[in-house]
């Protein structure tokens, strides 16, 4: 049997309670956009990570752009957003502010922790409302096919969170990917310095309901204010509220985020996954650390991907590792071994060719380096076939005023998420999962599906 675990008994033993589509439906989107000249935004999530997303959006576009809703759960934490944007209606409630808000609304931005992507998402776009959601583009396998399904057919502008797809360098690898330069791929290895939260039986030890349970020191904490808690936990299954969940650690619960693969694949892995046109793999199987829990994410982790030929292109391996320092010592020395000696940075990637090597520099793929330098004496990069991007927010909000799509539109954006997030799977399963992309099922272990999708709270269904 894969490994299967039951949560209610672990929580009462430890006392936890693309590209696809582009000129052509220029039209179309400019008539889901106000007819003034200027894009009103709503922004679910206002501080942290959203906040960023605001200011970079206003930043990037200037007179383009009105803030005119702003939804968070914590007055404090987005406090600098809501000071700099007055004129914005504040909630917190993002169902509330569609529901009222919806005809003043053009555009939303989802800077919400992953299990309320999807659902956030959803409801703009069933209202006709361009969207860009931070990556991963959602937490389950699902919801990706649900959310691309819904924005081709509602015809909206959209983005994921991916920054480094903006950035002409990144643009200019994937060219030379496509143009063969390294020669046919035939391997690829990325890897992360994440987890840099509490993970694995850090994260469970570090409960102050498991402390209190086991030690009984502690006692079990309090919600600040428990409407507000309700509301951050929004899809998911009710349970009381911890410090170890918020405002940054919920990354490593399974009931909440993606983990280190799901918080840093969707910047590492995007240059090969779009230079390499890997789409969907046949089979995934991981290692992981001993800590592995019904709760948390481990410590550590390998998952070892097998993409099959697709058209000219030869099959792939990819690997996947994360844990930081905790990685394994093999692990390490695989990736020397890959910069032929060199010092290993915390997070990269190597994609390897019958000509030779592409290094991507830091997660985002701001520049490249091909190895061996003898091979490609004299090296000029392809002619460009991307178009290049005027900044991350503003490629978005120019596909909402209709102009081209985004690069990291839903179209690719839920396809690579998919990728990613099958990798979660298989941490979880603990065995080798056999995948068949066309009907979006694990063909060898039936209830592994079961990790595919998740129930949802009555209220904050898609």
């Amino acid at each position: 049997m894969f490994r299967k675990t039951n949560r209610r008994d672990f929580l009462k033993s430890s006392a936890l309670a693309g590209t696809g589509f582009w000129v052509a439906e220029r039209t179309l989107r400019a008539q889901n956009t106000s007819a003034n000249e200027k894009l009103n935004i709503a922004s679910i999530g206002a501080g942290g990570r959203a906040g960023g997303v605001v200011f970079d959006t206003v930043n990037q576009c200037k007179d383009q752009v009105n803030i005119v809703a702003l939804c968070d759960v914590n007055d404090d934490r987005a406090g600098k957003t809501f000071e700099a944007f007055p004129q914005a209606r504040r909630f917190h409630d993002y169902r509330e502010m569609l529901e009222k808000m919806h005809k003043e609304i053009d555009a939303v931005i989802v800077g919400t922790p992953d299990h309320t992507h999807a659902p956030a998402a959803m409801m703009a776009m069933k209202l006709g409302k361009h969207v860009y959601c931070e990556k991963p583009l959602t937490h389950t396998v699902h919801e990706a096919r649900l959310l691309a399904e819904t924005a081709a057919k509602y015809k909206v502008a959209t983005q994921m969170g991916n920054q480094g797809t903006s950035i002409d360098k990144f643009r200019e690898s994937v060219e030379a990917l496509r143009a063969g330069v390294i020669g046919p791929v035939r391997e690829i290895y990325c890897w992360t310095n994440r987890p840099v939260w509490p993970q694995g039986i850090d994260a469970v030890m570090q409960h102050q309901g498991v402390r209190y349970a086991l030690r009984g020191t502690d006692q079990p904490a309090q919600a600040p204010d428990a409407k507000l808690w309700d509301l951050w936990l929004g899809p998911a299954q009710f349970r009381p509220y911890d410090q170890i969940y918020v405002p940054f650690k919920w990354r490593g619960w399974w009931d909440f985020g993606t983990g280190a693969l799901g918080d840093m694949a969707c910047h590492t892995a995007n240059l090969p996954y779009m230079g390499c046109d890997l789409g969907l793999p046949t089979s995934i199987v991981s290692e992981v650390s001993a800590d592995m829990n019904p709760e948390s994410y481990p410590t550590w982790s390998i998952v070892d991907y097998d993409f099959p030929a697709r058209g000219d292109l030869l099959p792939v391996k990819y690997h996947w590792y994360d844990g930081g320092v905790h990685k394994p010592r093999k692990v390490t020395e695989k990736l020397s071994e890959l910069l032929d000696g060199d010092e290993v940075p915390g997070s990269g990637c190597v994609i390897i060719g019958d000509k030779g090597k592409l290094i991507p520099s830091g997660d985002y793929g701001a520049g490249y380096e091909l190895r061996p330098a003898k091979n490609f004496e004299g090296y000029t990069p392809p002619a460009p076939s991307l178009p290049r991007s005027p900044g991350h927010q503003r490629e978005w909000v120019e596909a909402c005023m209709g102009g081209p799509p985004a690069l990291s539109n839903f179209a690719h954006a839920a396809k690579f998420t998919e990728m990613v997030l099958l990798g979660c799977v298989a941490i979880r399963v603990g065995q080798r999962i056999e995948y068949d992309g066309a009907s979006g099922r694990i063909t060898n272990l039936p209830d592994a599906n079961q990790y595919l999708t998740k129930e949802y709270r009555k209220g904050w269904e898609l």
